[in-house]
């Protein structure tokens, strides 16, 4: 009798054995199931909840720029950056002429109504130039630039974007000068009064007959005028007004390429 209770009492311990091990078994298929559920669900809840979880490889701003460029319906050929501000800001401008350049325009002129620019030449080239590497990096090379100096010529087949830095000169003082020029050329009987019509006054006051009149001026400051700012150039220009040139973004500048995109010009009609 003794020895059938010890086998009984083995048989209900070897039981009790396999029973812990069954559920330890089972709890730990559970517990790494969960875990792996848990992670599963870690890496889903960003996107169920409207966040991406790809990492998005960010575009060289040159290709975003050259991209928005051909997106626009139309593209300025010549852009006029009129500053009517008492401070010049050498960075900000050397900026839009470098965003100028990357978006397709192939002509910038750059005017304030005191000259500051003119008299400056060379510091805003320089300032273009560093911009223009600090913007572009290794992609600046792909862009030829090519400061326009007073009475010559661009080659515009061999230069991308043509910089041309103007002053009130240039303006109403240079009409009066070809008034004064063709008066004189009357004087010495070189033309007749018949001779004078548009076309040769027109002549007379284009330095360059390669650089087309500004299809845009973006004018940058409070004064509601055009500031002397080529007046026999800019029968058919379209101006938009921003703020200031101080701090302006390239979303500003776009902002405004868009919008000239969109207006409609009727050409006096």
């Amino acid at each position: 009798m003794a020895l059938l209770y010890e086998l009984v009492w083995r048989l209900l311990h070897c039981l009790l054995q396999l029973q812990r091990a069954a559920a330890a078994w089972i709890r730990g298929r559970v517990w790494r199931r969960g875990g792996r559920l848990c992670r599963r669900a870690a890496l889903r809840l960003p996107g169920a909840l409207g966040f991406s979880t790809q990492k998005k490889t960010a575009k060289p701003r040159r290709v975003r720029w050259v991209a928005d460029g051909k997106a626009l319906e139309k593209l300025p050929l010549h852009v006029g950056l009129l500053v009517a501000e008492e401070e010049q800001q050498y960075t900000d401008i050397a900026n839009l002429v470098v965003w100028c350049m990357a978006v397709g325009i192939s002509y910038v002129s750059v005017y304030d109504n005191e000259g500051v620019f003119r008299r400056n030449n060379s510091r805003l080239m320089e300032e273009i130039m560093k911009q223009q590497q600090e913007l572009l990096g290794s992609e600046s090379c792909k862009y030829s630039l090519e400061f326009l100096n007073n009475g010559t010529d661009p080659h515009a087949l061999l230069c991308q974007t043509v910089v041309k830095v103007l002053s009130p000169d240039d303006g109403k003082l240079r009409i009066v000068q070809a008034a004064q020029q063709l008066c004189k050329a009357v004087e010495k009987k070189e033309r007749t009064s018949k001779d004078i019509d548009v076309t040769v006054l027109d002549s007379l006051l284009r330095e360059s007959k390669n650089v087309p009149d500004p299809d845009l001026v973006l004018k940058f400051g409070p004064v509601d005028s055009t500031l002397g700012f080529l007046p026999w150039h800019i029968r058919l220009t379209e101006f938009i007004s921003l703020p200031s040139h101080k701090d302006v973004s390239y979303e500003d500048f776009l902002s405004a390429l868009r919008r000239y995109a969109s207006c409609e010009q009727r050409v006096g009609k």
